[in-house]
């Protein structure tokens, strides 16, 4: 993977291009105030001072040149300069009028490429840019892995990441920090965690379903728990997707994907906690022993839940996962997954519907969402559509019949699940960008990761 910390450098006065970024509004101002022969090339290529406009302008010798770049980003947006950071030529750069901040995550994830199933198209060599605070070059490189990781997670097709690949990456991100690693698996399943085993039965011999865990940190610091849904593949079952909707479900992973690159965030920082990663890691596939609509089915918190959708297994692998997590006593839980179509439906890809009835954990939530610019969306967990959760025959359904807020029910579901008393968030994260933005190419991403460090960081961080 790209080494991150490369692409930033201490400023000290050394020899680099200059970065112009001039808002709209400013636009008549600077240019009244540059040379000649700038304004002669900003005219020449008929700028007008929009957003996304770009040139690179000439200096006083043939070499000395800068570059150009109009945007209406806000000075503390990580987007702000983050085309710029894969056009411009290899070389250092430094910021005109100021300090990059948090501008520098976007310019090292610009020049990230997933590289694994052909060569990246950019030929050039690295892009510095130059900072005053030296200090954030690391954490900001540890952001951008993070993201990275996301990333190449869920763009990498289910036959090269299946639940035994999930789980070495674990392994890896634990032997690298000293964390202890516990994987129940297959049959062993069957009475601990019946539903993660229900789900993951039917997958071929090598993909067998498993609940994999990692644990780090002082016993006597504040324990908190991170749990990602990872279905590595979603058929749908014998509920089967159609075609188009089966098309993207190498990144019914997503939730883990996020979760395992969170829990490496604590993980680097050193963040004084106990953390408890848990990822439920299957692969919902048809085979004559799958599960079936109209199964009942025994969980680890002893609630039954009637099965009337195969294609509604992410709740039913979190289920057995939230509880093993609320077992040990935890003061926080975080949850990701990519869980419902209702919630793209209400809200799209780039807004994370995001759950809680804890005030103090959804305020600190969107508070730290607001400050890194990586958006979430409260939805209310609605206890009047409990009842659409009622079986006649169980303790509960997976999926009510009406289709009617989907994405409020799935986390009611889930809620059945968690420990009263406990603090708990559910993202619903879509783990996709379906059209290529500055320094966010088409493919998989993060969503809310960035969001949940800084509410980490900022309760937990010395």
């Amino acid at each position: 993977m790209t080494d991150f910390a490369k692409l930033l450098g201490p400023d000290r006065g050394q020899l680099a291009r200059t970065l112009h970024v001039v808002h709209p509004d400013d636009w008549t101002t600077w240019l009244a105030g540059q040379p000649p022969r700038v304004r002669t090339i900003v005219a020449a290529q008929k700028l007008a001072g929009k957003a996304g406009d770009k040139a690179i302008l000439p200096g006083d010798a043939a070499e000395d040149w800068s570059a150009l770049l109009v945007c209406n980003d806000a000075p503390d947006s990580p987007w702000r300069i983050a085309s710029q950071g894969s056009v411009l030529p290899e070389g250092t750069y430094r910021l005109a009028g100021g300090e990059p901040g948090a501008a520098m995550l976007g310019w090292v994830l610009g020049q990230h490429r997933f590289t694994r199933y052909r060569k990246s198209d950019d030929a050039q060599g690295p892009r510095m840019l130059l900072t005053g605070e030296p200090g954030r070059i690391d954490e900001i490189a540890r952001v951008a892995h993070a993201v990275a990781t996301v990333r190449d997670l869920v763009d990498t097709p289910a036959a090269d990441l299946g639940p035994e690949e999930l789980e070495q990456a674990v392994r890896t991100l634990g032997d690298a920090h000293g964390a202890t690693i516990t994987v129940t698996k297959g049959r062993e399943l069957e009475t601990g965690y019946p539903m993660i085993h229900a789900v993951g039965q039917a997958a071929a011999k090598g993909r067998e379903p498993r609940l994999i865990e990692l644990e780090w940190g002082n016993p006597a610091h504040p324990r908190i728990a991170i749990v990602g849904k990872g279905v590595v593949f979603d058929s749908g079952g014998l509920d089967i997707k159609p075609a188009a909707g089966m098309r993207l479900m190498k990144k019914d992973m997503g939730g883990a994907a996020h979760a395992l690159a969170l829990a490496g965030l604590v993980l680097q920082a050193k963040l004084p906690v106990r953390l408890h990663l848990l990822i439920p890691a299957v692969e919902n596939a048809i085979a004559g022993n799958a599960f079936r609509p109209g199964d009942v089915l025994a969980s680890r918190k002893g609630l039954s839940v009637e099965n009337t959708n195969t294609d509604a297994e992410g709740r039913l692998v979190l289920g057995d996962a939230l509880t093993k997590a609320g077992e040990s006593d935890p003061e926080l839980i975080l949850d990701f997954a990519t869980l419902t179509g209702a919630a793209r439906v209400a809200l799209g890809p780039d807004l994370p519907p995001t759950f809680s009835d804890d005030e103090a954990l959804i305020a600190d939530l969107l508070a730290a969402a607001a400050a890194e610019h990586d958006p979430l969306w409260r939805m209310p967990l609605w206890s009047g559509y409990d009842d659409m959760l009622k079986s006649d025959i169980a303790d509960m359904v997976n999926a009510p019949d009406s289709g009617f807020a989907g994405a409020i029910t799935a986390a009611l579901f889930l809620r059945r699940f968690v420990p009263k008393g406990v603090a708990w968030a559910h993202m619903d994260v879509f783990a996709w960008r379906p059209a290529a933005k500055a320094a966010r190419p088409k493919g998989g991403d993060a969503y809310g990761l960035r969001a949940s460090w800084r509410m980490l960081k900022d309760r937990y961080g010395r």
